[in-house]
């Protein structure tokens, strides 16, 4: 499937919950959706969830 099809499906969803469900609804459809994406990519293979919580270091030394 391709990336134009997952975010026409993905604009749908937001555009149904928000019109029938609210602003609530909307912001709640959304961080699932991106829950959802993020577990795909784990999935996956192309994201590891210590990549997530991994501290970055900007080699910034003090």
């Amino acid at each position: 499937m391709s990336m134009a099809v997952i975010g026409l499906i993905t604009g749908m969803a937001l555009g149904f919950a928000g019109y029938f469900g609210g602003f609530g609804a909307f912001l709640l459809v959304a961080a699932l959706g991106a829950i959802g994406f993020l577990a795909g990519r784990i999935a996956d293979g192309d994201l590891e969830p210590s990549d997530l919580l991994r501290a970055r270091d900007n080699g910034r030394r003090s």
